[in-house]
């Protein structure tokens, strides 16, 4: 079995596996927030959009969507899931350039980790700001270092899912902390049933940065973001020593 490159192979199975992430929830406490400070979006920029599962959601409550993701396999699935109502394009946080601005910029499910340096956040950060219009506003979450740290008790998440075909999907993630490297590790391994009933097998490995607070001020900064929050879900309350998931809004400034 060879290792597979993140979000290839895993592309098919995604969504079963993730069946049970809150999307909706996440899409109203952004959207909450926007329209408390004043913003009432209508044009949304959605970045790692992944299959679309937020995508949908922001869609679903009467935006207009372009998503963004740097995994054709991913947006593959998108494109069938969310039909011809939305705008899809493979590109990279980093360097990604559209010609076009919006009312919101969304990262979400700590996309925003699997950028290994503060530079290469940084850059994201500042193509995020780019892309918005005066008075925009980015919303996106990331893992604290102590959430990339202890990212699952006893250090594995394993199941069963089951495609919409009935097909199942057996997996088993683990989890280890490169202390030499500042980085988590996911060894995200999958067994899946084919047509004839017969297992194909696939392992893909994830790392991740862990940022916290004091991390992201000076890159908001240096993107200049006009100002910025970074809170905890569901309550927008400020985040404490042990948050492991942070969430940041941050603001364009007006013309």
């Amino acid at each position: 079995m060879q290792s597979q490159p993140p979000f290839t192979a895993l592309a098919a199975v995604y969504d079963a596996i993730m069946a049970d992430v809150e999307y909706d929830h996440w899409a109203d406490f952004v959207l909450t927030y926007a329209r408390d400070g004043g913003l009432e979006p209508r044009l949304a920029l959605d970045l790692a959009c992944g299959t679309g599962g937020f995508t949908r959601e922001l869609m679903a409550a009467g935006l207009r969507v372009h998503g963004l993701d740097g995994s054709a396999e991913m947006l593959r699935v998108a494109r069938e899931r969310l039909g011809p109502g939305v705008t899809l394009s493979v590109g990279d946080l980093r360097t990604v350039e559209l010609g076009e601005t919006f009312d919101l910029v969304t990262c979400v499910f700590d996309s925003l980790n699997n950028l290994l340096t503060p530079g290469d956040l940084g850059a994201a950060l500042s193509r995020a700001r780019a892309h918005l219009r005066p008075g925009g506003l980015l919303a996106c979450d990331l893992n604290t270092r102590l959430g990339v740290r202890e990212l699952w008790e006893g250090g594995a998440v394993e199941g069963l899912a089951h495609l919409p075909d009935g097909r199942e999907v057996h997996y088993h993630w683990s989890h280890q902390y490169d202390v030499e490297a500042d980085l988590g590790v996911v060894q995200a391994f999958c067994r899946v049933q084919d047509a004839e009933g017969t297992w194909e097998e696939f392992l893909e490995v994830h790392r991740e940065r862990g940022y916290d607070p004091t991390d992201l001020e000076p890159l908001l900064r240096e993107a200049n973001f006009a100002r910025w929050e970074i809170v905890e879900y569901p309550d927008y309350a400020p985040p404490s020593l042990d948050t492991p998931r942070v969430w940041v809004f941050a603001w364009a400034g007006e013309a």
